[in-house]
């Protein structure tokens, strides 16, 4: 069972205001890798995370061909780094494209002054710390 944990909440929601924003690796259909920032990232809920997606370029291509992510956290003031695994669903509407947008970071949305992004929830399968060993899985 997937139960993200308080200090994971705090840091994870604050990572952008830390200086230490996570990285999102996503794989396109034909198993072409992309890697970036992704400073939108939340905590959605007890199992999830999730991310305000207002590029609307590789990352949100290869969502919609694979789901299968990674977000990688790390933060080297307080030494906490984890891998969430997990699958990804593009929100392009509805009530869970406004609640992850009305929780996105300011500085991120003031990025997208016409609001055309999406959000993506990330359901989580496990995480996992830097050396690969298995902290929770679904």
């Amino acid at each position: 069972m997937i139960a993200i944990i308080d200090q994971m909440k705090d840091l994870v929601n604050n990572a952008l205001a830390n200086g230490c924003p996570c990285i999102l690796a996503s794989v396109s259909g034909e198993g072409e890798p992309d890697i970036g920032y992704k400073a939108s990232m939340m905590v959605f809920d007890d199992s999830s995370l999730a991310y305000w997606e207002r590029t609307k370029r590789q990352h949100m291509k290869n969502v919609k061909e694979n789901p299968k992510v990674v977000v990688l956290f790390r933060d080297t003031k307080s030494k906490a780094a984890w891998r969430f695994h997990g699958k990804a669903t593009l929100h392009e509407d509805g009530p869970i494209r406004e609640q992850v947008m009305a929780r996105t970071v300011k500085d991120e949305l003031d990025k997208d002054p016409e609001r055309k992004g999406a959000a993506v929830v990330i359901s989580l399968d496990k995480i996992t710390n830097m050396g690969g060993q298995v902290l929770q899985s679904r």
